[in-house]
């Protein structure tokens, strides 16, 4: 079963693994992620999440979030005066980048068996977690996520990172699932994001690349599902357009072991954001 896993991951850049987690489970962190809801920043601090806006590479409050749980809403949920345009339940892209540590479910969820058994199927020796991220997609203002490389952001080398990616609804072609290049994490990082010490603290080396569509294949899974994602594969997802939400979990994880994580990243281990080895890392503190 190891060698499968690996060599499937090796081969096409991602593997679905069914099952990972039960309804349950599913029920117990979407009803976390609703619950964040609960809590979100006043009109002064409502920073939008976009895939295609590079206001993003100068935000603060995005650079800062490695040791937070900070809000990032749908630049459809919000008018040009930063109110809500939609119920407060639907207006967020996504929360993160510190759940994995901060969240006490997030955290038992991150650190659990199962995904120690996966990073060691995939032969990891000192996995940890660097940033975790809750997304929502929701009906009708769920914003597409243009095609790109997880190491375009995380950038590691030798060895790329791994992205676990959960579906906490059932993940359709409708509601925008998934969408992979097979086989494109062979043909090395296309583009990176730096920081520069300036202004924008943030900027690319060179412009997106453009994918053919007939590159991609839709990987609608079920809830429960977990795909592991190769740093180097390249992926996108759709608009969601249809009534139905596409929650999931996700986060990411580098090998620490005779591998360099870059000091150019837009994201850096702090005092209180530790990459913690997922193999001794209590589930609880």
């Amino acid at each position: 079963m190891h060698d499968t896993i690996r060599n499937q991951f090796e081969q096409d850049g991602y593997v679905v693994l069914e099952d990972f987690l039960r309804p349950a489970e599913c029920d117990e962190l979407k009803t976390a992620g609703l619950e964040l809801t609960n809590h979100l920043p006043d009109g002064e601090h409502r920073a939008i999440f976009s895939t295609t806006d590079k206001n993003q590479l100068k935000d603060e409050y995005f650079l800062n979030s490695n040791d937070k749980i900070s809000y990032f809403f749908e630049s459809d949920a919000l008018g040009p005066d930063g109110k809500l345009k939609v119920d407060p339940s639907v207006s967020l892209n996504k929360v993160g980048h510190a759940l994995h540590l901060l969240d006490p479910i997030f955290r038992c969820y991150t650190y659990s068996e199962r995904v120690r058994a996966a990073c060691a199927q995939l032969g990891l020796r000192d996995p940890a977690v660097v940033q975790s991220m809750y997304i929502y997609k929701n009906p009708g203002v769920g914003g597409e996520v243009v095609a790109h490389q997880d190491a375009t952001y995380l950038h590691t080398e030798p060895i790329p990172p791994v992205g676990f990616w959960i579906a906490l609804d059932d993940a359709t072609i409708e509601n925008g699932c998934l969408w992979m290049a097979r086989g494109s994490h062979k043909s090395g990082v296309h583009r990176r994001l730096k920081r520069t010490g300036g202004d924008p603290a943030l900027d690319y080396d060179r412009p997106a690349p453009i994918y053919p569509q007939s590159s991609f294949t839709p990987v609608p899974v079920s809830r429960g599902t977990c795909v592991l994602i190769h740093g180097h594969v390249v992926h996108k997802s759709a608009h969601n357009k249809s009534d139905k939400s596409r929650h999931a979990y996700t986060f990411h994880v580098v090998e620490r072991d005779n591998n360099t994580y870059s000091t150019e990243n837009w994201l850096q281990e702090g005092e209180n954001a530790p990459f913690l080895n997922i193999y001794t890392t209590p589930q609880i503190v």
